[in-house]
């Protein structure tokens, strides 16, 4: 339901090996934590978050952890992709990813091509299951025309201030999430607190409900997203306090009259 983002974990655009025994540290916690759904990419930090996780997960029980990794769109040809995928998997020190996720879609390179080989790292084994991330409704449905594997996963910028135009994508509550829904394809919320924006006071409704319910305003929104079928949550977090405070969203449900009161009044709640 909660996974750990890893987006600037040892770096942005760039490597940067300066906090890499913090970082390393910090994906372990959250392991222990209970924390086992782990979101990556090889474009995070070129490669070097990849290889954090990695050297945090050494000595664990590779089964009972579910990684997801993510090939770059510009990587999307047939050989271009085989290669990305060797090498996350190389940098996360496994024999497979769990979720390999497109990472955003690529006009430039056909989607048959993508998807023939999306579905050889299945063939193979190297990868469990396969995803898109920032696709359309038209573009999932175009993908999964060209490959025998199921997609099972969207992931998506979604929170309770990017309800239905975000970033990168668009039509979220409009479009996507009601088919993915109807289609049993997992929306996977990336930023689920706005870059920390929804879990500090300054929102009416929020606040009024991490009162009633003794909870934070983070585990309030966090609460919201999984709370709706098919949806879970990335979040990045290196403090074990800010860890420990996303798991507090689980095992407890907002009552239906205050989702339905998130839902409509939030956006206009800010105080």
């Amino acid at each position: 339901m909660i996974g750990l983002g890893t987006w600037t974990i040892g770096g942005g655009d760039e490597a940067d090996t300066t906090y890499d025994k913090e970082n390393i540290s910090a994906i372990k916690t959250a392991i222990k934590l209970g924390i086992t759904h782990i979101d990556n990419a090889e474009a995070y930090a070129q490669g070097h978050s990849e290889e954090l996780v990695g050297r945090a997960i050494v000595g664990l029980d590779r089964k009972s952890l579910f990684i997801t990794s993510k090939v770059s769109p510009e990587h999307l040809s047939y050989d271009n992709l085989l290669a990305s995928a060797k090498g996350s998997l190389q940098r996360l020190n496994t024999d497979y990813i769990d979720l390999y996720l497109i990472h955003a879609p690529n006009p430039d390179i056909p989607i048959q091509e993508t998807m023939k080989a999306m579905d050889f790292l299945v063939e193979q084994k190297l990868v469990r299951c396969i995803g898109v991330s920032n696709f359309s409704v038209d573009q999932i449905k175009e993908a999964q025309k060209y490959t025998k594997n199921k997609i099972v996963a969207n992931q998506i910028e979604y929170n309770l201030l990017v309800r239905d135009k975000g970033r990168v994508t668009e039509n979220m509550e409009s479009e996507i999430i009601p088919y993915c829904q109807e289609n049993n394809i997992f929306i996977i919320a990336w930023r689920p607190l706005a870059k920390g924006k929804l879990a500090k006071p300054g929102f009416k409704i929020l606040d009024e409900l991490a009162d009633k319910y003794h909870k934070t305003q983070a585990q309030i929104a966090i609460n919201w997203l999984i709370s709706k079928k098919g949806i879970v949550v990335i979040s990045k977090s290196t403090k074990v306090e800010h860890l420990e405070k996303n798991l507090g969203a689980i095992g407890w449900k907002l009552r239906q009259e205050d989702t339905d009161r998130l839902n409509n009044e939030f956006i206009n709640s800010r105080t």
